[in-house]
């Protein structure tokens, strides 16, 4: 499935055990709403995998996003994954904290979606 903003480009993958949910270009409050709109119609599975190596940006909107999507994952029972961010990403996540809710993980194997 994808989603595409005029900045923000969104696919998802459906396996087995994982969603995987790709996001390219910029997260922000006029573009958080396709991200939104993504993580909420993934499937239900034990890992929401959000590949975020093509943002180049995440303002305050995006964390919130991020926030929500982990809470709503956890209380299905899930865990929601952040894979690869761009390093000013990186910045953002730590600089909110929000490294120490949810995982980042610098890589995983590329075509395999499985639990990394």
């Amino acid at each position: 499935m994808r989603q595409r903003d005029d900045r923000l480009h969104v696919e998802t993958t459906v396996a087995d055990h994982v969603v995987e949910v790709r996001a390219t270009g910029e997260i922000d409050i006029a573009t958080v709403a396709t991200l939104r709109s993504a993580l909420w119609a993934a499937p239900a599975r034990p890992v929401l995998r959000l590949d975020l190596a093509g943002v180049s940006l995440l303002s305050a909107a995006g964390v919130r996003a991020l926030v929500a999507a982990h809470l709503r994952v956890r209380a299905r029972g899930g865990e929601l994954v952040l894979l690869r961010p761009d390093p000013v990403v990186e910045r953002v996540l730590r600089a909110t904290g929000l490294h120490r809710v949810i995982p980042i993980l610098d890589a995983c194997p590329e075509r395999e979606l499985v639990p990394c």
